[in-house]
């Protein structure tokens, strides 16, 4: 099945981001707005993109190209007359579209749940699928939007001045291509809007509706839409799985950094491997033992720790996610953990010369690898009911070796750490059996 994006207007309200280009190819943390909407489709199994363009539409030709750099297929229907409704942009697609397809806006972002669940929906013939929002979140600018009207599953009334609604337009089809019909029909009365279309449809019961429940999505139409837009992408990049260091501390500061990188080239490999770096010159300060080498390394193990929350996010944020990538920042994490810990017990043991501390580096060390170790199973039962529990993993370990720094107590550190982690690894399979 193929989607069609109106990608045809100015956006006149969003001026001071356009600065003389089209709305569509706006910034927004690292991806124009119309690759957002690529990229999230392509995420639902939809390769096949048919785009209508209008103002400065080579400019969106230049920078999408035919789709190869985004492993899908584009074509583009350029509409000279991108300053009536935009119901006009989609019936320009008439003879492109036999079959059903989704309908998409180049300015709404959205989660790209909503696209698979509704792809499933079976679509009879001469109907269309409208997706509705009944509970809009406080970041929805209800004065704006386009409010409609659901009886019985079926759109009844669709306007933006509808005073009586129960719920509002978000801007994302599944259509046949009856659509066209009604657009006709609504363009001749005068209505050259793509709710105009609508509107014949759903006097005809031919428009259903398609509840979002708790999915994300936004209208970006002005400069209050964008930050909303932009703030609420960096509060997604939250996962389930956080401990409370990462959620709380590392968070806060990654996700500003992470807003800078993505408009760089930066991969997000490169940032694992910088943060493997850091780690590095931490394990290496930890080895000279004495307080000033100590207080730094801990420092530098706590930044590696932040940094290591911006790959995953940049990846994210810019649909660069891949299961090798993933793979690749565990096994640089592993093998930061050692060094660190390898340095600590070195540094510690050149000063006092005690042997004992190689003992509790060595159970530090195997109590970390097994919750790193445990940690895909225990999360995933993590998942289904978080409520009372706190995740113990990488973020809590690396911040308390920062606190053993600042405190210049790394062998208590140790001990603490090797009783912490293996306990965690005890609870973690005692959970597990149980499930």
């Amino acid at each position: 099945m193929k989607a069609l994006i109106v990608a045809a207007g100015k956006g006149s309200r969003l001026k001071n981001l356009t600065r003389n280009k089209p709305k569509p190819l706006i910034q927004l943390l690292g991806l124009s707005l119309i690759e957002r909407v690529i990229l999230t489709a392509k995420q639902a199994g939809i390769d096949d993109f048919v785009v209508v363009i209008g103002y400065l539409g080579d400019k969106i030709k230049e920078k999408l190209g035919n789709g190869e750099i985004y492993g899908v297929k584009i074509s583009y229907i350029e509409n000279k007359e991108w300053q009536r409704g935009n119901g006009v942009s989609v019936l320009k697609a008439k003879e492109l579209l036999k079959e059903n397809f989704f309908l998409l806006m180049s300015d709404h972002i959205f989660d790209a749940k909503i696209l698979k669940e509704l792809s499933q929906v079976k679509l009879k013939d001469g109907e269309g699928i409208l997706v509705v929002d009944k509970k809009p979140k406080d970041y929805i600018d209800l004065d704006d939007a386009t409010k409609v009207k659901v009886e019985n599953g079926y759109i009844r009334k669709i306007g933006k001045k509808l005073k009586d609604y129960n719920g509002v337009d978000c801007g994302i089809f599944l259509l046949s291509p009856s659509i066209f019909k009604a657009l006709e029909e609504s363009i001749e009365k005068g209505d050259e809007t793509l709710s105009g279309g609508v509107r014949i449809l759903a006097k005809k019961r031919g428009m259903r509706s398609f509840d979002i429940k708790d999915n994300f999505w936004i209208d970006i139409d002005t400069k209050n839409s964008y930050r909303k837009a932009e703030k609420i992408l960096c509060k997604k990049l939250i996962k389930p799985t956080d401990g409370p260091v990462s959620r709380h501390i590392n968070r806060p500061v990654s996700t500003r950094i992470s807003k800078l990188l993505v408009k760089t080239g930066i991969k997000p490999d490169l940032i694992s491997s910088l943060s493997f770096a850091i780690c590095l010159l931490s394990a290496f300060l930890f080895s000279f033992g004495d307080y000033l080498h100590i207080i730094v390394a801990g420092l530098l193990s706590q930044f590696s720790s932040i940094i290591d929350g911006c790959d995953g996010e940049v990846a994210r944020l810019k649909f660069q996610q891949t299961n090798y990538g993933a793979w690749f920042d565990a096994v640089l994490d592993r093998y930061a953990d050692a060094m660190i810990i390898l340095g600590i017990v070195y540094g510690w043991w050149s000063l006092h010369g005690k042997v004992e501390v190689w003992i509790a580096g060595f159970i530090a060390l195997i109590g970390s690898f097994m919750n790193s170790y445990t940690a895909i199973k225990y999360d995933a039962i993590f998942k289904k009911n978080k409520t009372g529990k706190i995740r113990f993993g990488r973020d809590v370990r690396l911040f308390l070796i920062m606190l053993g720094a600042l405190l210049n107590q790394m062998y208590y550190i140790l001990i603490i750490l090797g009783i912490l982690t293996n306990a965690e690894s005890i609870r973690r399979l005692y959970i597990l059996k149980n499930e």
